[in-house]
């Protein structure tokens, strides 16, 4: 299997674990913005790409510009403030993974720097900034980490609209070669670690340097290297210790403790600095780009290779071509747009999201090399590497604190990458954590929960206390992307990893032999019981899917040894963990010796959340009963549970919590812990998941939290188009409004899983089994909503087109495969009390199945796979 680009077929029409600070508790938050500035618009330096632009508050607003072996954060005003926790201020700036090059860089004309920008574009791979007119001379900053290369671009284009110019050019760069790992307050932490910087002007460029073994026990020796060029040769150059443009001098804040709102450095910073001038001409009339790259290298091990070599290298790559290098990426992905192209007439809003979404899940894509696995134990131990990883590509969870790879965030990104038809990077994503935690944990088939770019487990070693659910969700991961791809040589390379995850929870993680599993779950508060609802939820899950899997690859054992264990689980499941008491109509969090632990925590939506794998492979929403279901996701729409932005980390309710109940009230069971009512953009795709599985589509049901986190994009806090971790909410704020050391991300992936799933999986009904040659398409439209249709809909090396249709009575659905099939299935599904009247395929009445299913009655025929298929369904 590729991940080659396609021709479309178109129809004839853990962050859990402790929680999030908040900045003191807010009872009511301002609205957003106005909606972004939305128009297919072309930069300066002529590359056409939709773009999102916003002008107000651009020094309080982050922003990052990632490829997939650099990125940049600043703000996008322009500058380069301290920013992010792991290591205090120090998580911005320009990086090439595994390392940090530059605190920042800056800009100047004549001796005065750029004044803070005006307006700031995001684009597709690309951002732009408006700077302030300098007289008759218009100036644009645009920003690309070309993919492949360890470097990031600056263009700055001058537009001559009077006279000739002519000025200098002065660009000022602040080095921080960093490792990623240790952070700041690990132990050893990057104060101990971290090695004083070099700088030089080699005539050409600024090198700088850091080389030498830190003074830590198991520290390797290293070379690392950042150079400054452009495009153009300098007249001049200069070194020294500052070098901040507008940001000198610095304030520079301290590496724990209380702390101004905004630095321009911290106590951790180690780096030089320098100063680069060239002579610059534009005519009258004319624009010139000037391009200005910085890029990097790091080798480690004894008698490391010269990385400034190697960083030249990558500058001279990155300055060969730079306008043709973002044409290039501009286009690629419009190619990533094109694919499963929506058009939701009666939501464009959303639609708009989800096409900025594939574009964030591209900006997540990173790649590493020589990843020297190390166990850390959650920042307590820094031993010799276990092993190393020649080579790793995943997506990356967030930016800027978490760019690295989890299990717990690919494991829920996945939908909306298999969804979006980005399958190559989250199959390399999977092969990546299963490398880890083979070296890591010894083959125990335990999964880690993060890894650091430079191979740093920081938690989820076997003698680490968890995470249960990472481990319970993989074989989920890997069977979802067999079946989008029906890629069989992938599923022989995961599955014995796979059949080992779920042998490892029963046989480490169920002491009492109950068949619930022990450990962390992405929820850990006090009071909570051993047994996790999450964990319990996706074991079941991983048993049918790896049943599923077992079947494929012939393993009769594992099949029969799974499902026995899955049914059992299942048919126990309601009467053990739904609470139904005190006026709450919920499932328990947890169990404490048996006995349900309830605290309104948002895994309790886990049961509604899930499909499972039934004996035929084919897909049934729903763990949770009906009735309870039902019950659950309606208590979870009101104002105890969700806001405008989405569903709240912890419902609101009676609790013995200092502080006491601060918002209202959905039932009388008093809890031992507070409410949080952060809204995290998991939280809200999995309540709007889980109410598409029960057929929930109304625009108070699933369209409320659809539409709570494209807004997140479209009227944002921070950068045009981003999905952010955690929305405007009462007890975390707004992230523009919080010190840039105490934000969450401004762009993370997982919450592409509450948009992209519910409308090509449940909405349009796309139901791949690729692994046998099946496909099934079985839709419901939303009542709100008369049509909707997908496009280019990838779906292993081939695609398919789907359109469907609800009108009173009258339900249609419109298939177009263009991939090899073996079996192709046609239906609707309508509710559940509708009496169907009559089933047509492409005109003539055919025989059909119906099954009855969380969603609703599903009306099943059987198609010719070969062609436009169009079924009608009548209903009286």
């Amino acid at each position: 299997m590729t991940d080659d680009r396609l021709t479309g077929r178109r129809l004839s029409r853990r962050r859990f674990v402790r929680g999030t600070a908040a900045a003191g508790a807010l009872l009511a938050y301002p609205s957003l913005g106005g909606r972004a500035v939305g128009d297919d618009a072309a930069t300066s330096i002529d590359v056409d790409s939709p773009a999102l632009s916003v002008t107000d508050r651009l020094e309080d607003r982050r922003y990052v510009v990632p490829g997939s072996r650099a990125y940049a954060v600043g703000t996008q005003d322009g500058r380069f403030p301290a920013m992010g926790f792991h290591t205090r201020g120090e998580m911005g700036g320009i990086w090439s993974p595994p390392i940090k090059l530059l605190d920042g860089i800056w800009f100047g004309i004549d001796g005065e720097w750029f004044d803070a920008a005006e307006r700031f574009t995001s684009g597709y791979g690309h951002v732009e900034m408006d700077l302030p007119d300098r007289g008759s001379l218009e100036i644009t900053r645009t920003e690309f980490a070309p993919d492949g290369t360890r470097a990031v671009l600056f263009g700055l284009s001058f537009a001559a609209r009077g006279d000739d110019e002519r000025f200098t050019l002065t660009v000022d760069a602040h080095s921080e070669l960093m490792n990623s790992y240790p952070w700041g307050e690990t132990d050893p932490s990057q104060e101990e670690y971290d090695l004083a910087d070099s700088a030089e002007f080699n005539g050409e460029r600024l090198v700088f340097r850091d080389r030498g073994t830190p003074p830590v026990e198991n520290a390797l020796e290293h070379d690392w290297a950042a150079v400054v060029g452009s495009t153009l040769s300098p007249t001049d150059g200069e070194t020294g210790d500052d070098y901040r443009g507008p940001q000198d001098p610095p304030e520079v804040c301290p590496a724990t403790g209380d702390a101004p709102d905004r630095c321009d450095d911290t106590e951790f910073g180690n780096g030089a600095g320098g100063r680069l001038s060239y002579d610059v001409s534009v005519a009258a009339g004319e624009t010139e780009t000037v391009w200005i790259a910085v890029a990097g290298a790091d080798f480690d091990g004894p008698d490391p290779d010269d990385a400034v070599d190697a960083a030249i290298s990558e500058l001279d790559a990155a300055l060969a071509d730079p306008a043709g290098e973002l044409a290039a990426k501009v286009e690629d992905r419009l190619d990533l747009r094109e694919r499963t192209r929506l058009d939701l007439p009666d939501n464009p809003e959303l639609e708009a999201s989800i096409d900025w979404s594939k574009q964030n899940l591209a900006d997540c894509v990173l790649e590493m090399e020589d990843l020297d696995i190390r166990e850390t134990n959650a920042g307590e131990n820094y031993p010799e590497p276990e092993g190393t990883i020649d080579r790793a590509r995943f997506v990356a969870a967030g930016y800027p604190d978490y760019p690295w790879l989890f299990a717990t965030d690919g494991e829920y990104t996945a939908f909306a990458s298999v969804a979006v038809g980005q399958f190559g990077p989250i199959k390399d994503h999977l092969r990546a954590l299963k490398e880890a935690s083979e070296i890591d944990n010894d083959g125990s088939g335990k999964v880690v929960h993060e890894v650091v770019y430079d191979g740093s487990v920081y938690f989820g070693s076997n003698d680490d206390d968890g995470n249960t659910d990472e481990t319970a969700k993989f074989p989920s991961a890997v069977a979802l992307v067999w079946r989008w791809t029906g890629d069989d040589d992938f599923l022989d390379e995961m599955y014995d990893f796979a059949r080992r995850n779920l042998e490892y929870i029963f046989e480490e993680l169920d002491e009492d032999d109950d068949g619930w599993p022990e450990g962390l779950g992405n929820v850990e508060r006090e009071g909570m019981g051993e047994e996790k609802l999450d964990n319990t939820v996706y074991t079941i899950r991983g048993l049918y899917d790896l049943a599923d899997m077992a079947r494929a690859v012939g393993d009769t054992a594992t099949e029969k040894r799974s499902l026995a264990r899955a049914r059992r689980l299942e048919n126990r499941f309601e009467g053990t963990w739904w609470f139904g008491r005190d006026g709450a109509t919920q499932y328990a969090d947890s169990l404490e010796d048996g006995e349900p632990v309830f605290q309104r925590h948002w895994i309790g939506v886990t049961p509604m959340e899930i499909e499972l794998a039934d004996e035929d492979g084919e897909a049934r929403p729903g763990l949770a009963s009906n009735e309870h279901g039902t019950a659950a996701l309606e208590e979870r729409e009101g104002d105890c549970y969700t806001d405008e932005y989405g569903m709240y980390h912890t419902g609101t309710g009676p609790t013995e919590a200092e502080g006491g109940n601060p918002g209202s009230s959905c039932d009388d069971h008093v809890s031992e812990v507070p409410s949080e009512r952060q809204i995290f953009t998991l939280n809200t795709a999995v309540m709007a998941v889980g109410e598409g599985n029960y057929g929930r589509l109304g625009e108070e049901q699933q369209e409320r939290y659809l539409n709570a986190n494209a807004a997140l994009q479209l009227r944002p806090d921070e950068q045009p188009g981003a999905m952010p971790e955690i929305a405007p909410s009462p007890d975390y704020g707004r992230s523009i409004d919080l010190p840039l050391n105490e934000r969450a991300m401004v762009l993370q992936a997982w919450g592409a899983y509450g948009t992209v799933w519910p409308v090509v999986h449940q909405q349009l009904g796309v139901r791949p089994d690729l692994g046998r040659g099946r496909l099934s398409v079985v839709p419901q439209v939303p009542p709100q909503s008369s049509e909707l249709s997908g496009e280019n809909v990838r779906l292993g090396d081939g695609c398919a087109a789907v359109s469907v249709r609800a009108d009173g009575s009258t339900y249609e659905t419109a298939v177009d495969p263009d991939v090899d099939l073996d079996e192709l299935v046609v239906g609707h599904a309508v509710p559940r009390n509708a009496e169907v009247s009559s089933v047509t395929l492409d005109g003539e009445e055919v025989c059909y199945e119906t099954r009855e299913t969380n969603r609703g009655l599903e009306i099943l025929v059987e198609a010719d796979p070969s062609g436009e298929r169009t079924l009608v369904v009548e209903t009286r």
